[in-house]
């Protein structure tokens, strides 16, 4: 019975070997797996690609590169863009509703128009990011952050209807 495991447990791992053995020699930089409808960009440089008006509901963005992306009026429900860098991005009228972007980065990013419902955005910064009538509701962000964004935060979001200052929780 012992001996019979043991074989088990080696073909089992000959086979893993051979699967990871084919995925690292696609090259991990150009990577992108279909996982059911969802995306994995897991740690790949995607900078300066075009996602505009794209469903990319609960796409898989963690540690990716993020760099000028054109991700605006695109669905991402759901998406995880955890430890993403996304400085500059372009995320006008985009649908981040329930999406998980703890630890990114959004310096400079257009969040016009955008919805981030029930995001958790927590120790993630938004340094000169554009959030004119974007719309914040039960989105988890730092104190410090939401501070920083009430100095600047105006507008309707078109869809939702909620101003800016309101989803804030500005004063």
């Amino acid at each position: 019975m012992f001996k019979s495991k043991s074989i088990f447990f080696t073909q089992w791992l000959t086979r893993l070997l051979i699967v990871v053995g084919i995925w690292l020699s696609l090259g991990i930089n150009d990577l992108s797996l279909a996982i059911g409808s969802q995306t994995n960009y897991s740690r790949i440089n995607l900078q300066g690609r075009d996602f505009a008006g794209q469903d990319l509901t609960g796409g898989v963005f963690v540690s990716a590169e993020m760099r000028g992306v054109n991700f605006s009026g695109a669905n991402l429900t759901n998406a995880m863009l955890t430890m993403g860098v996304l400085l500059k991005t372009n995320l006008a009228g985009a649908n981040l509703t329930g999406a998980l972007a703890d630890r990114a980065t959004f310096d400079e990013a257009d969040l016009t128009n955008a919805i981030l419902t029930e995001a958790t955005l927590t120790r993630s910064r938004f340094y000169g990011a554009k959030i004119t009538g974007a719309d914040f509701t039960d989105a988890l962000i730092d104190r410090s952050q939401a501070k920083l964004l009430c100095d600047r935060a105006e507008g309707i979001n078109p869809v939702t209807g909620v101003a800016t200052r309101d989803s804030l929780g500005c004063k």
